[in-house]
């Protein structure tokens, strides 16, 4: 995670900025300087995530209001630096390729969403250099990049990076059909020309559509979409990913032409992609018109675009306007509003979660909602997309609750092709593995089990987090990993890695591999309450498994009573009803049954013996969060509950203690402070425990 991720709490505009600011004018000097810096800070991190990570915490248009800020207090107590953002195009080259200087600067564009900013830049051009044509074009939302032709041949193609040098993604670029290897035609010898690529909006939907069925996480965006495929390091992964190329400037060649119009007309001979949305005009209300066009187009086009760009035509009046540090100041784009909450369903995806839950999701044409940019939004089940009639092409309204997914809220208008009340159904088969999907209730399931891959990989990630086993190594990616490459196709087959099968997976040493093969070694004899909390039983989570363990302590009466017996379960606390025929249906499944036996092959989960160490905490209640250093949350508890406290899962008014270890979760913190509950760490902990005779253990 990025330093500065850490920093969120003091610097306000990192996550979920404002935009509302105070006058200018009500300032004082310390207040400039200390919003300044702040400012600063926040802008270079936003330019590294989206720049080089790809991940951006924050909508454009929330981006474009910060650095406007930035620029008004700067310009208004003349305190700009050689550093600052504004005097730079943000966004540094990633160390996975080679580094190399562009053969001319690819600067920004300046820009606004004021009609009156447009007319401004238009009479500063006519007033240094008079009358001149503009050429109109879209402003494409895609990854900017340099492409180099010497002798007609693709020779290199580097991102924008940080405007001066950018990464050679030149392999990755041969991959893309609308890039030439060969120019066409009478070309010059030496050429570099600027393009912008991009990821159409229908395969984005699809490929997104894809990922949400593979149990990957979709893409935010096209662009976002089209960033992560450019800097893949296989170049087989870019090839089957659907980008594609426009070219709309020359940035340096061997014979230059007259106007920017005559560069446009000569690429489609070159062999180069241009837009068929260019227009020339000779005036600005013109290029205002053309702009408001393109604004009742944008959504007909099948590429992204957030507004146009105008640029002089004439490239001795270009020269003579020369540029600042940031931007050509021949050129001026005109951005559109920001959609906000109402946005068309493009295609609906299904989803399949640990537990076979299905949960269709909208894709999205990118809306803002809420300052944050959203290409997906959950339609719950199947019994509230029937309540709602929501169907793909409809236009609906999509909110956020806190930090979740957003959802649909409502249906605005019904798809032209739709019928009044028709709305969407889930297949009858789920689409990663076939098997039945089968209704319950309001919700839907894949009745695949462990043999689904979507659940197998869940099932394994879920058996190495904070809640099951805590192998450390073991995350999203690695699972993938793992999965993809055939290495694991049940969570026993983890005990059968070799470290030659780690070594073989891209990103993975001697070392790592190494680490993991040890977690994994080091849990083959875990504490019962974590082993049954690891296998992903519905409804039974690390503290329902603290409590059958201490009721039935080992697996074995765990496993026979819920197969012969549910209603023993009930007597157990936080188990009732529903839950106990959740943990008998789990274990009457064939396929979790066999993925539990070839577990077990290799797993000897610890018998839970309670031990009264007396009542010295009796009438105390703890709750903890996050990873402890020297014992498992599971051994801290049971120490705590066999000295007459109890220990339970959520913070309430009748917590005494909340213990807060390494990664913890932020609403258990929230809680403790809400209901003023002490929020003590391991140390404090421990000496706790010191005060009254208690050791804790390592």
């Amino acid at each position: 995670m990025p330093a500065a991720d850490s920093d969120a709490d003091e610097n306000p505009y990192l996550r979920n900025p404002s935009t509302e600011f105070d006058p200018v004018d009500d300032l004082t000097e310390a207040e400039v300087r200390e919003q300044v810096e702040l400012l600063r800070e926040a802008i270079r991190e936003h330019d590294r995530r989206y720049y080089v990570e790809n991940d951006p915490l924050i909508a454009d248009r929330t981006y474009d209001a910060l650095f406007e800020r930035l620029q008004v207090l700067e310009s208004a107590f003349d305190c700009s630096h050689p550093d600052s953002p504004t005097r730079s195009v943000g966004g540094e080259p990633i160390e996975a390729f080679e580094t190399v200087d562009h053969e001319a600067p690819m600067l920004s564009i300046d820009q606004s969403g004021e009609e009156a900013d447009v007319r401004e830049f238009d009479e500063r051009v006519r007033r240094e250099v008079g009358a001149v044509d503009y050429v109109c074009e879209p402003k494409f939302d895609g990854v900017s990049m340099e492409f180099v032709y010497e002798d007609g041949s693709l020779q290199r193609a580097v991102t924008r990076g940080d405007g001066r040098e950018g990464d050679d993604v030149t392999q990755n670029a041969r991959t893309i059909g609308s890039v030439p290897q060969k120019l066409h035609g009478d070309y010059p010898d030496f050429l570099v020309v600027r393009g912008e690529v991009f990821m159409p909006k229908d395969a984005f939907q699809e490929h997104n559509r894809e990922r949400i069925e593979r149990g990957e996480d979709p893409f935010a965006n096209p662009r976002n979409a089209t960033a992560g495929t450019i800097r893949q390091l296989d170049p087989e992964i870019v090839a089957e990913r659907p980008l594609d190329v426009f070219y709309f400037d020359v940035l340096a060649a061997s014979e230059l032409e007259d106007s920017h119009r005559e560069e446009l007309e000569r690429f489609p001979e070159f062999g180069l992609r241009v837009t068929d949305h260019v227009e020339i005009v000779d005036d600005i209300d013109d290029a205002i018109a053309y702009r408001d066009r393109m604004l009742e187009a944008r959504d007909d086009l099948n590429y992204e675009i957030d507004g146009t760009v105008i640029k002089v035509d004439d490239r001795d009046a270009r020269e003579e306007l020369g540029r600042t540090a940031r931007h050509d100041r021949y050129a001026f784009a005109y951005k559109f509003p920001a959609r906000a909450e109402v946005t068309p369903i493009a295609d609906v995806a299904v989803q399949i979660g640990r537990t076979g839950r299905v949960t269709p999701v909208a894709l999205l044409e990118p809306v803002d909602v809420g300052g944050v940019t959203v290409s997906r939004a959950s339609l719950h089940n199947p019994e509230e997309i029937a309540e709602k009639n929501v169907d793909i092409g409809d236009t609906v309204r999509v909110q956020r609750a806190g930090d979740v997914i957003p959802y649909v809220e409502e249906v605005i208008e019904k798809g032209a092709e739709n019928e009044p009340e028709s709305h969407y159904e889930l297949p009858d088969h789920c689409p990663v593995c076939d098997s039945a999907i089968e209704r319950d209730g309001p919700m839907a399931f894949c009745t695949g089990g462990l043999a689904c891959d979507a659940q197998l990989r869940r099932s394994i990630e879920y058996y190495a987090s904070d809640g099951g086993l805590d192998l450390e190594g073991l995350g999203e990616q690695s699972v993938r990993q793992l999965v993809d490459a055939g290495l694991v196709e049940s969570i026993a087959d983890l005990y059968e890695l070799e470290r030659e099968d780690l070594t073989t997976l891209e990103g993975w040493g001697e070392t790592s591999a190494e680490n993991l093969l040890s977690e994994i070694d080091a849990s083959r004899e875990p504490p019962l309450a974590d082993f049954l909390s690891a296998l992903g039983i519905p409804h039974v989570g690390p503290t329902t498994a603290r409590e059958l363990a201490r009721e039935f302590g080992t697996f074995e009466a765990v496993r026979e009573a819920a197969e012969d017996d549910p209603a023993a379960l009930e007597g157990v606390d936080d188990v009732g009803e529903t839950v106990a025929e959740t943990i008998h249906e789990f274990f009457a499944s064939e396929a979790n049954a066999a993925a539990v036996a070839d577990i077990l092959a290799h797993v000897s989960p610890q018998e839970t013996v309670l031990e009264s160490g007396g009542d010295e905490l009796d009438g105390l209640t703890f709750v903890f969060t996050g990873s402890l250093a020297d014992v498992t949350r599971s051994e801290a508890q049971e120490t705590v509950e066999a000295h007459g406290a109890n220990a339970t899962g959520s913070v309430s008014g009748n917590t005494d203690y909340l213990i807060v270890g390494e990664n913890p979760g932020a609403t258990k913190r929230e809680d403790a402070e809400e209901n003023d509950v002490p929020i003590i760490d391991e140390g404090e902990f421990r000496e706790l425990l010191a005060e009254r005779g208690i050791d804790l253990g390592s």
